[in-house]
């Protein structure tokens, strides 16, 4: 019985070394199998990156596959005219803008573009019917171009107020812009009060050209064909025979399908202005205008060289546009995000291919030394191809571990944190003499926190830096630049790019949100709208799509086929120097309350607290009646004054001296603060001018005049005063008649 039991556990034991060996064999088979299917299947590919603009468009395509351009010598005007140059001379270099509220879209476009090129402007809504504001005072007018958001409002002005228009541009040579825009309820074709000029409304159109005998073409390029349709469908365009008006952008009616295009090279299509020019022929007036709203990126442009032509040049800027691209964590990001090899040869292929185009330009490469060789193995060998091309860059640092300097409340220990990297950036071999540097967030640029700059100056001997907060980070075209403890702070743009842009497909609102911007859009516009533009762009933006690549190289070909815009690059400290050439008046910074903007208060030292600042300011020169204000105001129980000085009394002196540089945070502890105009750039009596300035950061509310407040308060004294008079006998002094006419008291 024993050994039959033993015989079965051995015919068991083989039976399972079988199995074994059947499971064994069914895997290997299985893998063979799959991997052999999956080998010879179809290959899923990555997208490709995407390809930069290329050369510009110069022709058109026509029946057959044919190309002829779309306009023959015979459709461009032959006549060139010698348009008379305007001489402004005898205006002041402000803009006078009608619109037709304060909420209007094209108003609200207007001020963008007037504001980005920091032109003086003034908004007055479009009177239906009522008096011109004051044009002229003692022989010097007040304004040196005027602008109609809505054209019909100057063309059917009541001839009291046309006539006053009118005789004021011809005398002072100052010229008009206004815009036509049609709707549902304009007439299809109609001629403008007064004028030679017929125009035809609601039109869609097809192809666009610039007119290169246009004499108002200054940064605009005439570029040849750009084919397809015109956005929207509600276009206006201007005829006339008259030879005082000069077409400068010209399209052609749309066919009714987008293949009915001439099957004929000689057949001619007709040409519509959609911008018009009035070279002051008829009336000695010159005038551009323009047949719909500034939606369309090339009116833009126009409206630009419009301002610039109609006063003559003296609200134009230069040919010159001055960029820097950064490339912030050079070696900060995540696996799977930062550069590989090809990446960087890509970026060095791409640098050289820019500086065809651009003369000097070089990538500026940002780093904090902590984060070298922590990516992937291919990602540690894109570090070290970088380093490798170091000195094909230029290099400025980060913080040794990206933290964020306004953290930092010892100065010592700031510092440290510099040296580590400097260290590395001595032992791998980085320049450091740049000068440049940025803090990780802009933290403790602006608000100011003062160890940052004093451990940037002794560390790195830092001159520049730049930041996108000063004064606020939106609306963008308000950043300005500012010098504090000797180190020039520039203001950064952004272009688009963040560190979590990294896919084409992948781009917010689709790709063709990013070629928008790039082809006419918002990147384009900070171009052409700011001498100097440093640009922030991020490690992973170079990596993946590249998408970095792809954006400047396509913008500066863009920029290059629309513009005579010179572009060049210059290494920060030198283009520091060229931006406070152009803007002088920036040099002094604009302290404002930290705790009025979020972003502020979270990049402001938390050993500084808001309830040291003021809570609303005096300001006025001697002999105005501030001392007395000051008095009355303290004897209020729930206000506290300024400290009273020894030498300037109750004057803080906070604008005048080295109390002004010493920044925000050593400011007056009182909730209201006695302040004098006594800063000597300041000119005395210049109220205007002043508060012009203060108004571009506050709210008018927030800004309340003697006046207006005692001409309320004293009103039922000076009525009294009026009737004592009155019964006496005596004349009124001039200053009362004066005072009851402009507050239409009876």
């Amino acid at each position: 019985m024993a050994g039959v039991r033993k015989l079965a556990r051995v015919v068991r034991h083989q039976g399972l070394h079988r199995l074994i060996f059947a499971l064994i064999l069914f895997c290997l088979l299985s893998m063979a199998y799959l991997a052999y299917h999956v080998s010879a299947g179809p290959k899923i590919k990555e997208a490709p990156v995407p390809l930069p603009l290329g050369d510009c468009v110069a022709t058109s395509v026509v029946g057959g596959g044919q190309r002829t351009p779309l306009f023959l010598p015979s459709q461009v005007s032959q006549r060139r005219h010698s348009a008379r140059t305007a001489d402004t001379s005898r205006t002041e270099p402000v803009v006078l803008l009608f619109v037709e509220s304060i909420y209007s879209q094209l108003g609200q476009e207007i001020v963008a573009i007037l504001e980005s090129s920091r032109f003086h402007y003034r908004t007055e809504i479009a009177p239906g019917k009522g008096d011109m504001p004051p044009l002229a005072w003692r022989g010097r007018g007040r304004y040196t171009l005027i602008v109609y958001e809505n054209l019909l409002k100057y063309v059917n002005l009541d001839s009291w107020n046309r006539q006053l228009l009118d005789k004021y541009c011809q005398d002072y040579g100052v010229g008009i812009i206004g815009f036509y825009r049609a709707n549902e309820n304009s007439p299809s074709s109609a001629q403008l009060r007064g004028f030679p000029l017929f125009l035809r409304s609601n039109l869609p159109l097809w192809d666009y050209k610039v007119n290169p005998a246009a004499p108002l073409l200054y940064i605009t390029k005439p570029n040849e064909l750009e084919p397809g349709p015109l956005p929207a469908d509600n276009w206006t365009i201007f005829l006339s025979n008259h030879s005082t008006y000069e077409p400068v952008l010209l399209a052609s009616p749309r066919p009714a399908e987008p293949n009915q295009l001439p099957t004929h090279s000689h057949q001619q299509r007709a040409l519509l202005a959609t911008v018009m020019q009035d070279l002051g022929l008829h009336d000695g007036i010159q005038r551009v205008f323009f047949g719909g709203s500034l939606s369309f990126w090339l009116h833009k442009l126009l409206f630009v060289d419009a301002v610039g032509y109609l006063t003559g040049r003296r609200l134009s800027l230069s040919l010159d546009r001055f960029l820097l691209v950064d490339v912030d964590d050079i070696f900060v990001g995540k696996e799977g995000t930062r550069m590989k090899v090809a990446d960087v040869e890509a970026l060095l292929h791409t640098q050289n291919k820019l500086r065809s185009l651009v003369p000097n330009f070089t990538f500026n490469l940002g780093f904090s030394g902590k984060f070298f060789h922590t990516g992937t193995d291919e990602e540690d060998e894109g570090d070290d191809t970088l380093l490798r091309h170091r000195q094909e860059f230029w290099w400025f640092p980060h913080m040794w571990s990206h933290m964020q300097p306004h953290l930092f409340h010892n100065v010592s220990v700031l510092a440290e944190q510099m040296r580590l990297n400097r260290q590395f950036a001595q032992e791998h071999g980085i320049p450091t003499d740049m000068g440049y540097a940025v803090a990780p967030h802009h933290s403790g640029v602006y608000p100011v926190h003062s160890q940052l700059y004093e451990a940037w100056k002794s560390v790195w001997v830092i001159k520049v830096t730049s930041t996108e907060e000063y004064p606020h980070l939106r609306p963008a075209r308000y950043r300005r630049g500012f010098i504090h403890n000797g180190i020039q702070v520039l203001p950064r743009q952004t272009c688009g790019l963040f560190t979590h842009t990294i896919f084409y497909k992948d781009y917010p609102g689709g790709p063709q949100e990013l070629d928008k911007s790039i082809r006419g859009g918002e990147l384009f516009l900070t171009v052409l709208l700011n001498p100097v533009s440093i640009f922030m762009t991020h490690l992973s933006n170079y990596g993946n799509d590249r998408l970095g690549l792809y954006t400047f190289e396509s913008l500066v070909r863009f920029v290059q086929c629309w513009t005579h815009l010179r572009l060049q690059t210059l290494p920060p400290v030198r283009l520091a120097q060229k931006y406070f050439q152009i803007f002088p008046d920036e040099r002094d910074p604009l302290w404002q309350n930290p705790c009025h903007d979020k972003r502020h208060k979270d990049i402001w030292s938390k050993e500084k607290t808001c309830d040291r600042l003021p809570k609303f300011l005096v300001i006025g020169p001697q002999k105005t009646g501030t001392t007395a204000l000051h008095s009355f105001l303290g004897l209020h129980p729930a206000i506290t004054s300024s400290f009273p000085s020894p030498i300037t009394f109750e004057e803080v002196q906070f604008f005048s001296g080295p109390n002004y540089q010493r920044v925000i945070s050593a400011g007056p502890s009182s909730p209201a603060a006695l302040l004098s105009l006594h800063r000597p750039a300041w000119r005395p009596g210049a109220y205007s001018s002043h508060l012009e300035r203060w108004l571009h950061h506050y709210q008018p509310s927030q800004v309340l005049g003697s006046e207006v407040f005692l001409s309320g308060y004293y009103r039922e004294q000076n009525v009294e005063l009026l009737r004592m008079l009155k019964r006496l006998g005596q004349p009124l002094p001039i200053w009362l008649r004066d005072e009851l006419h402009n507050a239409s008291w009876s």
